[in-house]
Order: structure tokens, then sequence, then C-alpha cells
């Protein structure tokens, strides 16, 4: 059994485990097939179902067997709120609860641990994303077949192709999401008004999430390869925090960016000058003003009022001219500056904790907060047996999706890095901000990478065309790269088992899986279809007798080499992960003492330290 120890995960045999896995794709229904693709069927919201995401069970087995063909033995499992609760409140759908079971059940059977990922984006497919029902919208008066038009929302199904490149994320602060989140975090303190059947938005919401995702843990909590869940997918602070209403907020400015205070306008049924940004590789651009919701269509349901409106934040004047009343209403609390991480995600984790705890009782719990976003401050008396689980991508290729040896971007302050030796070190220092976070912030909690990986759609999708994937390779070795430079746990994003070459993940055009059936020319072997193995499937360090030192793998020259420190009480032996992709013709291995067996069925190398020394090296080369 895995358990936590300090800064590491542990076996029951003492040994230092390091993690190595993929996020298993699921974010969309199965049924009806390319709801999040076409308008046709996509607001009978209620209908639909996610059995069979993030693959048929009876395909299980053949991803399951390339999954651990290559090394991928701990999945981070991504299941929806929506997959669970769509038809309505309390209303769970039982068939997807057995058919998640049946599922983590198989994969045990190939010796698989995974965690559960409640993944959402921007709140809900209806406001761009992915994760809430439905019906989330409309307790609190949403209309969501009017997210579109008014501006609250820019939706896939609804915009139609092509979508605009990685505008998605612009969502977080348009009024859907962001009042969602915002209700879902800061209910009680920002929208005292707001209620549902007379309880408070916050309690209502919250309560019928964690309920929902309480079901996945009622039914694995017998499960031994079920590590844990994590508390919620990149959480957004929604307004929390905005200083000025009046001045656009977010990472990032692309496409139509109204400020808070003209989304809450434009909701209302307000039109609204919008400002309309571009991105190129020096950063956004405004390049026009358009006007939004000239057909001063309401987002808002019959019956029902904004509910910034409703809890004082603007009103109409005599006139009838909106005005803001309070341009820092979510500055602040009674004359107290807010923490988004501290103040509102810390307690929301903390009840996640203790109620999925009553349900499957010694699960670790995965945390992350906001995106670019440091973590609240853990104290003794908040959940133990917490792993800090953020993400991090190669800004670059990912944005602009394409690959530059020479350019790259420090996401911390998104500045430019320029040489290969630059970005090596740049890269290896923004991983190395997360351990760092963890030692100050979650009392040296370990930190396993949640998500990174890379576009492989880039240059306008040309390896398709020519079969050439020598920039996504690269592309994907420079991110491996720093996750062995900091000796990280870590699960790619992603493997989705029905990507194509046409829509990707099936998921607003991106195209991140290191799978996909459109590049499978020979379905009888099992790596045929991956994308960029030459840099995903690499050698690494399983389980180890002691305190891991340095791990590192050149990918040209195919030579692994790995550094550790032993604990005189582990008897069991360092294991590694040694992929016959890598090495087809065999290996050689030179160590600094003891012995070694090398297993080519099992791709496992076992070695078994000596105590003469305290520091071991271990270098496996290919075969001359």
């Amino acid at each position: 059994m895995i358990h936590l120890d300090g800064s590491h995960f542990k076996d029951e045999f003492g040994r230092t485990l390091i993690l190595r896995g993929v996020n298993l794709g699921g974010k969309v229904p199965a049924q009806p097939d390319g709801a999040t693709r076409h308008r046709a069927g996509f607001f009978d919201h209620r209908n639909v179902s996610f059995v069979g995401r993030p693959f048929p069970l009876a395909q299980a087995d053949a991803h399951f067997r390339r999954l651990r063909e290559w090394g991928m033995t701990c999945l981070r499992f991504l299941v929806t709120w929506e997959a669970i609760e769509h038809a309505g409140p309390g209303i769970y759908d039982q068939a997807y609860l057995d058919y998640v079971r049946a599922i983590v059940q198989k994969a045990g059977e190939y010796g698989i641990q995974l965690f559960i990922d409640p993944h959402q984006d921007v709140w809900s497919r209806f406001s761009g994303g992915d994760g809430a029902p439905g019906w989330t919208f409309e307790a609190i008066g949403m209309d969501i077949t009017r997210l579109a038009e008014t501006g609250a929302a820019i939706v896939h199904a609804v915009h139609g192709d092509p979508f605009p490149r990685m505008i998605w994320p612009t969502n977080a602060t348009k009024l859907a999401a962001a009042t969602m989140f915002t209700l879902f975090f800061g209910g009680n303190d920002f929208a005292p008004k707001t209620r549902v059947n007379g309880e408070s938005a916050q309690e209502y919401l919250q309560r019928h999430y964690i309920a929902a995702i309480k079901q996945i843990a009622w039914r694995l909590n017998d499960l031994p390869n079920v590590l844990g869940y994590d508390t919620m997918n990149e959480p957004l602070s929604g307004f929390i925090g905005c200083r000025d209403l009046r001045v656009a907020t977010g990472l990032l400015r692309l496409g139509e960016s109204p400020t808070p205070f003209q989304a809450m306008l434009l909701g209302a049924g307000f039109p609204q000058e919008i400002e309309v940004w571009t991105r190129g590789i020096l950063g956004p651009r405004l390049i026009e003003r358009r006007v939004v919701n000239p057909d001063r269509v309401r987002a808002w349901r019959e019956g029902f009022d904004c509910p910034w409106r409703q809890n004082g934040v603007w009103d109409l004047g005599p006139d009838g001219t909106p005005r803001l009343l309070r341009p820092d209403y979510f500055a602040a609390v009674n004359g107290r500056t807010v923490d988004f991480s501290q103040d509102y995600y810390l307690p929301f984790a903390n009840r996640f904790a203790r109620e999925i705890r009553a349900a499957h009782p010694h699960a670790l719990i995965f945390i992350e907060t906001e995106v670019n976003h440091a973590p609240p401050r853990w104290s003794a008396s908040d959940a133990a047996n917490i792993v800090y689980a953020p993400h991090w991508y190669d800004g670059y290729v990912l944005f602009m999706k394409d690959y530059n040896p020479l350019i790259a971007v420090d996401m911390r302050d998104g500045r430019l890095v320029f040489g290969s030796g630059n970005i090596r070190q740049s890269f290896a220092a923004q991983l190395a901000t997360y351990k760092q976070q963890s030692i100050e912030r979650l009392r040296g909690a370990p930190v396993l990478l949640g998500e990174f990986g890379i576009a492989f759609d880039l240059q306008g999708k040309r390896a398709y065309r020519t079969g050439d994937w020598r920039a996504q390779i690269a592309a994907m070795e420079r991110s491996f790269r720093a996750v062995e430079d900091n000796l990280l746990n870590c699960t790619l994003w992603n493997y989705t088992a029905d990507n194509s070459n046409a829509h990707g993940d099936q998921w607003n055009d991106e195209d991140l899986s290191i799978f996909s059936p459109d590049q499978q020319s020979d379905p009888s072997d099992i790596n045929s279809g991956g994308r960029a193995l030459s840099a995903v499937v690499r050698p690494y360090a399983r389980a180890v007798a002691g305190e891991p030192l340095r791990m590192h793998f050149d990918g040209a020259r195919r030579v692994f080499e790995f550094e550790f420190r032993h604990d005189a009480a582990v008897t069991a032996p360092t294991e590694f992960f040694v992929p016959n992709w890598q090495y087809p013709r065999g290996y050689r291995v030179k160590g600094s003492d003891g012995e070694w067996e090398a297993n080519r069925e099992t791709q496992t190398l076992t070695y078994r330290h000596t105590l003469a020394r305290t520091i071991h090296t271990i270098t496996i080369l290919p075969q001359a």
C-alpha cells in the first residue's frame, strides 16, 4: 500500500516511489456522440450519458495493457460532476457509477494505481469547458441557451468551427463561469441574498458537488489501487479578489474581453462596446472594439435578476442607466482584504477531505488552487495526508502551437526565455517553485505534477500530413527533462482513446493526447497509435531503497543515469522501469557497486546495493 512519509510516497517496504502516469480523459459525454462539438442536442443537458468515458469497458484491456507497457502505472482518472448528477439535483447516474467501478477495478488487474480527479474547466460545458451539470446554472437563474449571445461565455458547440485557438480559458472571467465560482466558493460573503430553495447558493452548490463525488468514493472505497481524490481541477476565484470591476482581469487576454462590470451588464441585457484582443509571440494586442449583445438579450431566466445587482454591486439610476455602486465589492470583507486560496479554497478543501473520508477513510487528498497562484498556508489543524498537485505547461508550445528549440516562456511572469540552456534552467526553476511552495506553505507535502504536456497539432497539424514528429518529440523531451531535474512525481496530460486528427481530444480543439487511433497503423502492435513515444516512454526509477538524488535520461543517446542515497532500514531492492521501446536490442548496466538483474518481459531492472558506500549510481546504455 502506498502511504506518505514527509515529502515522499512510500511503499510497504519503505522504498521511495516515483509515480509516473497520465491523465485518463473523460470530460465529455459518450452519448449523444459529438454533443460538445455540434449545437444539435447540446442544451438537452439532462439526457446525456458518460458511460464509456474514458473508453468502453470492452476496450479497457487493450488500453491498460498499452499504458502499462509505456510505464504509465499511476493514473489521474477524470470524472465530472455532470457525469454523476446530470439528470437533476440528487439524481445519480447509477449506470455510470457501476461503470467507473468496473473500469477502476480493471486498472487494478494491470497493477495500475490511480486517483480520482473531479474535473472541471471554467465550470461547465455550457460555459465553454466541462464539469458541472446544466441545472446548476438554472438553480441560480441563468439561461444556458443565452450565454453565447450575451457574451457570458464562448462555447464551441454554439460558435462552430473553426474555433479560435486556446480561447476557452477566457471564459474564466466572463459572466457565467465567474458568477458560478464566486457563488460556489464565496456566496455566503458576496451574495447573501442569493438563495436556492431557501438555502445559500454557496451551501447548495458545495453540498451537491461533494455529495456527487462522495458517490464515487462509496463505490471505490474497497479497491486497493485507489490512492485518493483531487478536490477539484483548476478551481477558479471568479470575481473574488477583484479590486476594480471596471478593469479587465484574468491571466489570458484574448478575443472579446469585457470588464467584470461590462460582463454583468451584458448579462442584464445592456449592449456594451468590448475590447477585442489577439495574442502573438510578444504578448496581447488590442485589435478593435466591438458592440456585444446589440439585441439586448438577458442571460437570466424569467423571474430572475442578476445576483450582483440583487446584492448591491450595481443598480439602475433614476434615468434607467446602469451604475456601478461598489467597484471594489469583491476585494474585501468587513474591511479585510480577501485571499482566495486562504479564505475560500482552504475551507472548501477541508470540508471536501472530511466528507470524502467519511466514505473512503484512508484516501489521500490531492489539492491544487488557481493556476499560477500560491496554495493556502496549511496548518496542523487542517486535513492530514494531502498531496500538492499543481499544473504546469510549456506555455509557448501550448498557446502558440509551435515549437522552437530556442524560445520558451517563463510561466511565472510571462517573460520570454531564449537559448536551449537558459530554457532548461528556466523550466527546472519553474517546477522547483512547487516544491518550495510545499515546504513553505503545505508542511512539506509530497508534490505530484498533476498536468503537463504538449500540443500535438503543431505547425498547422503538419505532422499528420508528413509523419514527421520531430518537433513534438523535442517539445515533450524538454518538458520531461524539467520533471526529471526536479525528481517529480507526475501524470502527463493526456490519454484520449478516441482522439482524432480532425477534432483532437474531442474538446475545444485541444489535441494533447499521447495516443490517437488516427495514428494507429497496426492495431496488433501495442505501440501503434502512440505519439512522441521516444520522449514519453522513458526509463525511470520506480521504487528506490532510499532517497533519490539525481535522475537524467538523454533521449538522443538513450543513456539513463540515476543516483540515490540508500536507507539502511530498507532491505527491498531498487526497481527501475526500462522500456523495450528505448532498448529493442537490449541494454548494458554500469553500477557503482552491488548487483542487478534485468527482466525484459516485465521491463524491470532490479538493483541491490551494497552497504560499502552511502551513495549509489546506476547508468543504463543501449547494447553495443
